[in-house]
């Protein structure tokens, strides 16, 4: 059950992002990161459209959240399309038995060992920009207030990003999001070079990198460039581990 102060803690670490500084795929995996906790779901995923209404992958839990994530945007079907399209969310889905309505995502989500999804819209009005995907490997079931308050964190995080640059113009938050789809394929790139060269998870690797941002107090994608430009101070990682 989540207590009051656990609400107020999320919230408040929420709010405390959005500084100067503002690191938007920080601030997401933060937002994923919570949605998991409150929900008690084993991953999530999190998506956000482009301005032509194209869903990419910006933020998880962990590496199997990503995943699935991308096996929903490269088929064009699964909650979080659904959750996007409709701007309505889409709670306790069985996906053993979903196969007839995501033919291609329910049977791979199901072979990873997740037998729930929960897709939450990030909305502001009539306006949906994204999705969350809380995925479960117990046939668990949201009760309604734990539905409200998941929905009540995406709509925080839609409300912050829309807020962050200048009162929800349409075309900023479009600029925002191409620098954060380019700063994407970096942490990716570094995220990778990191597992290869210390033979470790890819999310651990992701754990290290942001880690290491913070102890350099520099942001996650500038961090991340660097090992990407100098690879050889990856192996300098391991003794900081």
């Amino acid at each position: 059950m989540t207590t009051v102060e656990q609400l107020a803690d999320v919230f408040v670490e929420v709010a405390d992002s959005l500084v100067a500084d503002f690191d938007l795929i920080e601030f997401l995996h933060t937002v994923a990161g919570h949605a998991a906790e409150l929900s008690g779901g084993t991953a999530v995923g999190l998506v956000l459209a482009d301005e032509q209404a194209r869903l990419h992958y910006m933020g998880a839990s962990d590496e199997t959240a990503r995943l699935l994530e991308l096996i929903q945007i490269q088929n064009s079907e699964g909650p979080c399309l659904d959750c996007y399209r409709s701007g309505q969310y889409v709670v306790n889905a069985d996906l053993a038995a979903a196969g007839g309505l995501w033919p291609s995502f329910a049977p791979q989500a199901v072979a990873r060992g997740y037998l729930t999804v929960h897709a939450f819209p990030m909305r502001l009005r009539e306006r949906v920009i994204g999705a969350i995907n809380v995925f479960g490997r117990e046939p668990a079931v949201l009760a309604d207030q734990e539905i409200k308050i998941i929905q009540a964190l995406a709509d925080v995080a839609t409300i912050a990003l829309i807020q962050e640059q200048a009162i929800a113009r349409a075309e900023v938050l479009n600029e925002q999001l191409q620098a954060a789809l380019n700063s994407r394929v970096i942490i990716e790139q570094a995220k990778g070079a990191i597992a290869g060269t210390l033979a470790i998870s890819m999310d651990d690797a992701f754990e290290l990198l942001r880690s290491q941002a913070r102890r350099a107090r520099v942001p996650l994608t500038e961090f991340a460039r660097d090992l990407v430009t100098f690879p050889e101070r990856i192996a300098g990682l391991r003794d900081s581990r």
